[in-house]
């Protein structure tokens, strides 16, 4: 860069705090180099003087001030399927990575990324993982997965004790989970709980899970919370769904059980012919694991929200929906 440029804090990088923010579009830019310039007041937010961990908000403008372009390696594009297909593992875990310290990294997955192997998946965050072993040659460690097509939160460990922690916490039901829907109609209730039992059946098109009896062999029990924050007439709704258990698909089936399927799913999104997709929105799953509040292993807690996958900023844009609401 050769000269200052003023950029815009996009919406779904509304939260953000600075230091990451910067991670996201200079990746090459380092930390001590970053320090430095904003304690000289080189880099500014909205004219003002900033932090590392300032915040941002949507509509801020960054000042940036010429930085060697070799050094700081400019924008990079937003984390989709395509535009990681010819990166390197640890760019791409280093532009994914929203929370980081000597035990729990937490990433901010793209949707059409993997978490674990399987039938005919080449990449997937466990392999890229070993991008990033550390000096004693121990790779961090998955503590629990999310969908393919599901963007948002994942929680890694980075030492085998963690994983024992994170892993426990898990299992025993000491975390939060929040995810985003946007889904088809509105449900009659503001809140609600869904409990039912879920089975895993083969199918031509993969395993899917189906709504099951009480008792029925392989069957296990699910239990989701949800709740309206927004909603565009009678036509969709954007809720948050809180799964109490971590069953495969859970959110996916029992929001589709109740009647109101969410965007973009290409398993158990059912609707009559005369349905047509919204114009403008792009046909990709609309589920976004938005926050999680888990304890950590050496006390406290990890508290981090991921920021929406551009899909679903799009659409939130073209539906007016409003990120704070979450808090109405």
């Amino acid at each position: 860069m050769s000269s200052v440029e003023q950029v815009r804090v996009e919406a779904d990088e509304a939260g953000l705090r600075l230091d990451r923010w910067f991670k996201l579009h200079y990746p090459g830019l380092g930390f001590g180099l970053l320090q430095k310039l904003l304690r000289s007041g080189q880099v500014r937010v909205d004219g003002g003087r900033a932090k590392t961990d300032t915040r941002l908000q949507a509509g801020q403008m960054v000042r940036i001030p010429p930085i060697d372009g070799t050094a700081a390696r400019l924008k990079v594009a937003p984390l989709t399927a395509n535009t990681i297909r010819d990166r390197h593992d640890a760019d791409v875990l280093a532009q994914m990575l929203i929370y980081e310290d000597d035990k729990v990294l937490v990433f901010n997955k793209p949707a059409g990324l993997a978490v674990q192997g399987g039938s005919g998946v080449s990449r997937h965050v466990d392999k890229m993982l070993e991008a990033w072993r550390n000096k004693r040659g121990e790779k961090p460690r998955l503590v629990h997965r999310i969908d393919r097509d599901t963007t948002g939160i994942l929680v890694v460990a980075r030492t085998r004790g963690a994983a024992v922690a994170l892993t426990k916490a898990f299992r025993e039901r000491e975390t939060k989970k929040l995810y985003w829907a946007l889904v088809k109609g509105v449900p009659g209730k503001r809140e609600g709980r869904i409990s039912t039992y879920l089975v895993k059946e083969q199918t031509p098109d993969g395993d899917r899970m189906r709504i099951a009896r009480h008792g029925e062999d392989g069957a296990d029990h699910a239990v989701s919370n949800y709740r309206v924050i927004d909603q565009v007439a009678q036509n969709f709704a954007w809720l948050e769904m809180e799964p109490y258990t971590g069953r495969t698909h859970q959110l996916r089936v029992h929001a589709a059980h109740i009647g109101h399927p969410i965007l973009g799913d290409p398993k158990y999104f059912e609707h009559d012919t005369n349905w047509d997709f919204p114009g403008g929105v792009q046909k990709k799953l609309h589920l976004h694991a938005r926050r999680i509040i888990i304890p950590h292993p050496d006390g406290g807690f990890v508290d981090q929200i991921a920021p929406l996958p551009p899909h679903m900023v799009q659409t939130w844009n073209l539906f007016g929906f409003d990120e704070a609401a979450e808090n109405d």
